[in-house]
This record gives structure tokens, C-alpha cells and sequence, in this order.
């Protein structure tokens, strides 16, 4: 979500004959609530982090320059700086500003040479968002140069839902990461997406031999390995059966490592992505 996103257009009971139909431009405090709870479905996380940042900023900056301009009030001024600071967590983001809402920012004004100065207050607002804003952006332009692997294939999605779920969780969380803990979380969802395609791709009627009970979804090794051999029998599936177990492997050593980073967990990342590909590609194969 961008900037704009934030606002809604509102009636105005005391705006008089002639004013604009649309009503009064606000800041959409049930959004901003909603926001901090978790990421709007859909959306980058991380724009709409910008997005909250800028437009808080932008009701802080009103209300140093001219309290009318404001479009909520002291209590939702402090609801927002909370709902921002949630959101920033969420990106190992840490924001202190010294005032907790708009009383108390007119409070720090007074008390730190404010007093007759809107460009002092502004000042002010700026040494306190500057920052924050340059972290969410250097965060950006990482998640820019850092993205995980597209695969060659036109398509947006396999087409298998609990797996493009997965896929979808997976990237979010590498972009977000930034500590080891975040890392060996990335190696967590790497192995929820080999489930999904264990327990998407593999078929006990065939793939489980007579007689035999059919292993759990976590074998995830074993069970796309059967959907391998029944795809590609013979001495030809060899090198696409490794692929698959070190991939596997590779993912849950992310999970479990205490050295977890984003070069290792990344590779790991896109090697489950690139199989996931593979795997759907030979599903399309078997139906032409």
C-alpha cells in the first residue's frame, strides 16, 4: 500500500454550501489498526510500511504547522504511533519517538526551543522519521537486488494452491529476514513448501508399493522421489531424485543452523522453488 492508500474521503458535517461532494480527506484509522495486527493479504508488507510511515509523519507535520489540519485526533494520534511501531517490528525495525502522541509532542516542542517555530517542529519530526524511513528503504532495495529465483516458465503460479501459498509465505519472510532466528525461519518455510509438494504430487494408489504402508508427508524425499520414478523410470531419473534429496537436506539444515544467513537460506529458498517448477512441469508433460 502506498502513501495515498492510507486515506479515506469522509462526509464533513461542518463544511459549508459549495464544498467538495467528496467530503474531507482522513486518515483511515481502521486500515492503520488492522495493519499493525498483520500484513494486508496481497499486499508488500514493506511498501505499506513506507506507505504508514510517510502518512503519520505527514499528520505529526500538520499538527507542528497548523493543529486544524489534522485529521485525527490526540487519542488516534497515539493509537497510530503504536500500529506504526508494531508494523516496523515486523522488519527489525526499532522506533522510540520521544513523545507518545500529540499532546505529548507539543509537550517536547515547548520544552526543546519549539515555541514560534513550525520549521523547528519540523525539525524536529524529521531527525525522528529520517531515519526510519532510510532503514525501510535500504530494506527495499535489498528485497529489489536480493529477490528470490523466478522460474523460466510464464506462469504466476503452479496452479497447486497450498503450494503457491507456501511459495508466497516463503518470499515475504526471506525479504523480512535479518537475524540468524529470521534465517532459520526462512529454512522452516523452505520445508513447508517441500510438504506441500509431498503431499500434492505423491499418490498412494501408485506410488506406494503393494503391501507397504505410504510414508508421512514430511518424508519428503521418499515421497517426490516416488513421483519421480513413476514420471521418469529408469536410470534417467537419477540426477532429479539427487535433486530433490539435497534440497530436502539443504532446507532442513537451514531450519536447524545457528549460522543461518541470507546467502545460505536463499539458496535454499530458491532450490525449493526451482524444484517446485520442475515438479509441474513434468506434471504438464504427463498430460500431453
Amino acid at each position: 500500500m502506498r502513501f495515498d492508500d492510507f486515506f479515506q474521503q469522509v462526509h464533513d458535517p461542518d463544511s459549508g454550501w459549495g464544498a467538495a461532494e467528496e467530503g474531507k480527506r482522513v486518515l483511515n484509522m481502521e486500515l492503520v489498526d488492522h495493519l499493525a495486527k498483520e500484513p494486508i493479504v496481497g499486499d508488500n508488507d514493506l511498501d505499506s510500511a513506507i506507505g504508514l510511515t510517510r502518512a503519520i509523519r505527514g499528520e505529526y507535520e500538520s499538527y507542528g504547522t497548523n493543529e486544524a489540519q489534522v485529521t485525527i485526533t490526540n487519542e488516534q494520534s497515539h493509537d497510530a504511533l503504536r500500529s506504526l511501531r508494531l508494523v516496523l517490528l515486523r522488519h527489525g525495525v526499532r522506533f522510540r519517538p520521544p513523545w507518545i502522541d500529540f499532546t505529548s509532542f507539543k509537550e517536547y516542542w515547548l520544552a526543546h526551543d519549539g515555541y514560534g517555530s513550525w520549521q523547528a517542529r519540523r525539525a524536529m519530526i524529521g531527525k525522528v522519521f529520517e531515519p526510519i524511513l532510510e532503514q525501510l528503504e535500504q530494506l527495499q532495495e535489498r528485497e529489489i537486488t536480493n529477490e528470490l529465483t523466478r522460474p523460466v516458465s510464464p506462469r504466476d503460479a503452479l496452479g497447486w494452491p497450498m503450494v503457491d501459498e507456501y511459495i508466497q509465505q516463503l518470499r515475504e519472510r526471506f525479504r523480512s529476514a535479518l537475524s540468524v532466528a529470521d534465517y532459520k525461519d526462512v529454512g522452516n518455510r523452505c520445508v513447508g513448501v517441500l510438504e506441500a509438494l509431498s503431499a500434492t504430487v505423491y499418490d498412494p494408489k501408485t506410488d506406494c508399493p503393494e503391501g507397504s504402508t505410504p510414508p508421512p508427508v514430511d518424508k519428503t524425499d521418499i515421497r517426490i522421489g516416488a513421483y519421480i520414478d513413476r514420471r521418469l523410470p529408469g536410470a534417467s531419473n537419477q540426477e532429479l531424485r539427487g535433486l530433490v534429496k539435497k534440497a530436502s537436506a539443504l532446507a532442513h539444515k537451514m531450519k536447524h543452523s545457528p549460522r543461518a544467513d541470507r546467502t545460505s537460506t536463499g539458496i535454499a529458498a530458491d532450490s525449493v522453488i526451482l524444484l517446485a517448477n520442475i515438479l509441474r512441469r513434468l506434471q504438464e508433460a504427463g498430460r500431453s
